[in-house]
């Protein structure tokens, strides 16, 4: 295997991938437009916040999966990759912990106003009259816009803190939050307004762009905390600025629109800067956090070497569109399923799915196919006639 990483990756995973057998071009310092002349014949690519466009996919040779070490896969064009029949797979729950503990560190920071006190101090000026008020955050209101596993994570914390919190998930039920010792909120603009603190856990997609808009945004209380450690599209930033003005809302931000894909690189938005409290993406940046997820790593490429099927991929099929399963009990020899693939060929009909299964002693195996069209008794007997089949099964 040839795989590119194009991305910082502890030396020791880098290490685990050589002990599969793998071959490594070792290039962390690679941009997105770099790319599609680096990429040449690596079956794999391991990226981080490098953005793969189709122009690195089609320049690519050999390329079968890609790799987002991370979460998110907003950075990798996945609707190309699944026309192109490669894989694209991520390392979920893998940055949970750090996400939440800088979400928290964010909200406390907010209600304290951290940053601008610094900012104050750092130009020589002492203004512990100003900053010497502050709500707290215990017995205020949390409420967690998309409750996975970092949702769920920055809850507990709060918890622990005697916030009360509130959600909206879509997934989200009043038993299941009831269960999970939360209070449920029917629609995102119903936690706006209920809350005295807001944090955004959502995956950047073409339903939750720009979710906090000004409507969501007029909904929330005067002086409210906002803070987003998921995807900068999830927040119109000129509707956020609009609010921090007019409501003074206290805003924390890792994430945001159109920002820098790079390590080093400069930041358009000071406005944006002067307004909120801003850190440069680095939510997932810790070392527990870069351990677990290059252990992840290692494991899709280690399954995808053993089966030929990584682990997490995102963008399988929810849903097969075949209609019939034909099963096949055949004798363990070369050439049976060829022909019973032949026959299927031969009437039209395809295959959308097959998994063969060998029994012990591996005299004898059983596969299952779905197909796009139910098999005739003509099909049927003509695959039927090869001595090596045992059974045919339609369901």
């Amino acid at each position: 295997m040839n795989i590119l990483v194009a991305d910082k990756l502890d030396p020791a995973k880098v290490a685990g991938l050589e002990e599969l057998g793998a071959r490594i071009d070792l290039q962390p310092g690679l941009a997105s437009e770099e790319l599609p002349v680096a990429i040449k014949d690596a079956e794999i690519l391991i990226v981080r916040s490098t953005k793969v466009t189709a122009e690195t996919m089609e320049a690519a040779s050999s390329l079968s999966l890609i790799i987002r070490a991370g979460a998110g896969t907003n950075t990798i064009d996945v609707a190309c990759a699944s026309r192109m029949g490669i894989y694209v797979c991520n390392c979920p729950g893998t940055n949970t912990d750090a996400v939440a503990e800088l979400a928290l560190a964010h909200l406390i920071a907010a209600d304290r106003r951290v940053v601008a006190a610094s900012r104050d101090m750092l130009n020589g000026k002492w203004r512990k009259k100003e900053y010497g008020n502050a709500a707290g955050l215990k017995g205020r209101t949390l409420g967690v816009i998309g409750l996975g596993a970092i949702g769920k994570g920055l809850a507990r914390r709060a918890a622990a803190l005697d916030m009360d919190v509130i959600a909206w998930s879509r997934s989200l039920t009043p038993d299941v939050a009831e269960k999970l010792g939360i209070g449920y909120c029917a629609s995102p603009n119903e936690v706006a307004s209920r809350a005295d603190a807001i944090s955004l856990h959502l995956a950047e997609t073409p339903e939750t762009k720009h979710m906090v808009n000004r409507e969501f945004l007029a909904s929330m209380k005067d002086g409210a905390i906002l803070i987003n450690t998921a995807r900068g599209g999830v927040v119109d930033t000129e509707a956020l600025k609009e609010a921090v003005r007019e409501k003074g809302l206290r805003v924390g931000l890792d994430v945001f629109e159109n920002e820098p894909a790079g390590g080093e690189a400069a930041f358009a938005d000071t406005e944006l800067a002067e307004l909120v409290a801003c850190t440069p993406h680095i939510g997932a940046s810790t070392d527990q956090a870069a351990d677990a997820v290059g252990d992840s790593v290692v494991q899709i490429v280690a399954a995808y070497k053993d089966s030929g099927m990584p682990l997490n991929p995102v963008n399988l099929r929810a849903k097969s569109s075949a209609v019939a399963t034909l099963v096949v009990q055949h004798l363990n020899k070369v050439g049976v399923l060829a022909g019973v693939l032949d026959a299927l060929r031969g009437h039209g009909i395809n295959v959308e799915e097959m998994e063969n299964t060998i029994f012990s002693g591996g005299e004898s195996a059983c596969c299952s196919l779905k197909l796009d069209k139910a098999p005739s008794k003509e099909v049927l007997s003509a695959i039927g006639t090869n001595e090596n089949i045992i059974q045919l099964r339609v369901g």
